[in-house]
């Protein structure tokens, strides 16, 4: 199975595009996550044109989102446990997200943990889990570039970072 991990477009209706490198990057996924703060429902449309999607809501993302797609859930994906959040809340997102997956021991619950909040591209295992930001495909502040993740679930966990420098010229999938 072959996702798109997006997180933070921080797009609103008004500027709804979605950048050419993204888009041609995404084209062929199973299904695509955001990690949160789509900021606009349309957003959510876009990418679904694309593949299919699911997703969490972030810090923020409106009360539409919010019902749409709660703030934390953990899916069953080709035989793994993927918990999806946002991150925030916390003095530091990929801690934050991890404790979001641990039971009262302090285990974690899932094989992987998908979240968004810093725009920091991020990849790091953690007690046996793959913690995974991909950045952000639209608001990189202080990054060099641009970025989204892809997820190779197989026999094994394979996660890479996309990046790019240019958001020009956007295209509408």
């Amino acid at each position: 199975m072959r996702i798109g991990i997006v997180s933070d477009t921080h797009l609103y209706d008004h500027k709804p595009e979605l950048p050419a490198a993204l888009v041609d990057g995404l084209r062929g996924v199973d299904l695509i996550l955001h990690a949160g703060d789509w900021i606009a429902e349309s957003i959510a449309e876009r990418l679904a044109a694309i593949a299919p999607i699911d997703g969490v809501a972030g810090n923020n993302d409106g009360a539409d989102m919010m019902r749409r797609f709660g703030r934390r859930k953990i899916l069953e994906l080709a035989g793994y446990r993927i918990g999806l959040v946002h991150g925030d809340g916390g003095r530091s997102t990929p801690d934050t997200a991890f404790q979001a997956f641990c039971d009262a021991d302090g285990k974690p619950t899932t094989d992987i943990i998908l979240f968004g909040h810093s725009h920091i591209p991020f990849s790091e295992m953690r007690g046996g889990v793959l913690l995974f930001n991909p950045g952000s495909p639209t608001d990189k502040r202080r990054q060099p570039l641009y970025s989204y993740g892809i997820l190779e679930l197989t026999d094994q966990i394979g996660a890479q970072h996309f990046y790019y420098a240019d958001r020009s010229p956007p295209i509408h999938s």
